[in-house]
């Protein structure tokens, strides 16, 4: 006797397109295995079939399969029919089965994180390659992905210690598809891959170069530094390149208006990341500027954070690694990092800039951080930053700035110079209420 899930529409399709021989033989539904055997049979008989799983993307060919068409060998060990691979939509989604739209929505965000589910199957764990560490040295398939049986949602974990990378994702807000929701899918971000080449890069003009010059960097600088620069029309804009052992990984722009834009989809990692490599010391700016000017300062162990300062301190407590996405480029770099005995802070002289200064002390450890202090423009204000001081009080005075560095404030340790000017006053008796005491010796050493 045949029986068919009422829900089961799928089934009802694959009915259809064997009914051509399905009248003469009974199928089987008492295993999830199609083919017992690696081997195609001649003739697609229906007693080799049984209900089938949600496979991802479950659909059917309109026609009857041909007989040299071959089964897939999946992972999992089973065997299924072939299934197209679904980037978007088709017109005619709404007259699909729910389970299929809500597969082709939750494909369409997975495949935006670089996860293939079209070989997957739903209800059950599947093991594939996992986009974040592409499965270490050994290439392993490391990520444990689990669909919903549904197709409502997808959550996965690399099992790799070293990489640990989790997630979760609705085929929509509500957990249930909706095909108007395919084309506002947040937009998910993943490590593209650039050159000088693909981002048409050039060498910096004559404009820029003079606009450099006049900020005292030198031409042998910013040659080193790979200071390139980017048409667009009739504008043109400086490009910061920045490079981790010798791979272009991000680019940020800025024009000569001061408007700052980086490169979407790409890591963000710490600027002159290559100059800090085994330093024991190392210095931190708060821009590319700065970072140049330290060099010509003779510091060339020296990095600039990507994204500017934070308006405050934040007052929660700092976030998991994963989960600290505004300092994502700290840890990024955080091998770079293991072999620093002291970390120097030369963010600038503002309110943003003394933020800054803070959140990267609570990451990178208190006890390792140095700070410096901007010495004063004029009778109300300091200088803000590293290229101010080179520019107007040139780089041998920048330099002091750096060596005369103090050790950040630790709660409850002192120095003491913090002491100085009471230790003073209490020598010259300027504290006429706390006297010492009678010592009972007079001047001359004898006791009275």
């Amino acid at each position: 006797m045949l029986r068919l899930p009422s829900h089961n529409q799928r089934f009802h399709l694959l009915l259809r397109n064997l009914s051509s021989f399905a009248s003469k033989t009974t199928i089987f539904m008492t295993s999830k295995h199609f083919l017992p055997s690696p081997l195609l049979p001649q003739t697609l008989s229906p007693k080799h079939f049984s209900t089938p799983s949600k496979r991802l993307l479950p659909s059917f060919p309109s026609k009857p399969i041909p007989k040299n068409q071959s089964l897939s060998l999946r992972t999992n060990g089973f065997y299924s029919l072939p299934s197209p691979s679904v980037s978007s939509p088709s017109p005619d989604v709404e007259d699909q089965p729910s389970d299929t739209r809500s597969l082709q929505i939750l494909n369409h965000k997975l495949k935006q994180l670089g996860i293939d589910i079209t070989e997957c199957v739903a209800g059950r764990e599947n093991r594939l390659m996992c986009p974040s560490c592409n499965g270490g040295k050994s290439g392993e398939l490391s990520l444990s992905l689990f669909i919903n049986l549904h197709g409502y949602s997808a959550s996965w974990l690399c099992f790799r210690a070293k990489c640990g990378w989790k997630g979760y994702k609705k085929a929509a807000a509500d957990g249930k598809p909706s095909i108007e929701n395919l084309g506002r899918v947040n937009k998910v971000k993943f490590k593209r891959q650039i050159t000088v080449e693909s981002l048409q890069l050039e060498p910096l003009c004559n404009q820029l170069a003079a606009y450099f010059a006049e900020r005292m960097i030198s031409s042998e600088t910013l040659k080193r530094n790979a200071i390139m620069q980017k048409r667009s029309g009739n504008k043109i804009a400086i490009a910061f390149t920045y490079w981790r052992k010798g791979e272009l990984v991000n680019c940020k722009y800025r024009d000569l208006a001061k408007r700052f834009w980086q490169e979407k989809n790409t890591e963000k990692i710490l600027y002159g990341l290559g100059d800090i490599a085994d330093a024991s010391d190392i210095i931190i700016v708060e821009g590319e500027m700065d970072k140049l000017a330290m060099e010509e300062a003779g510091f060339r162990n020296c990095v600039s954070v990507p994204a500017g300062a934070p308006p405050s301190v934040s007052k929660k407590e700092v976030p998991a690694e994963e989960q600290d996405t505004k300092y994502r480029y700290l840890w990024n770099c955080k091998e770079y990092f293991k072999k620093a005995s002291r970390i120097i802070l030369a963010t600038d002289g503002d309110l943003p800039g003394q933020a800054l200064a803070e959140e990267l002390v609570r990451r990178l450890g208190r006890e390792r951080c140095w700070r410096v202090k901007w010495p004063k423009k004029n009778d109300v204000g300091h200088f803000k930053d590293a290229n101010e001081v080179l520019m107007y009080l040139g780089p041998s005075v920048l330099k002091d700035i750096i060596d005369n560095a103090e050790l950040y404030p630790i709660r409850g340790l002192f120095n003491f110079c913090s002491f100085f000017d009471e230790i003073d006053q209490y020598y010259h008796q300027n504290v006429v209420y706390e006297f010492g005491g009678d010592t009972t010796y007079q001047s001359s050493g004898e006791k009275r």
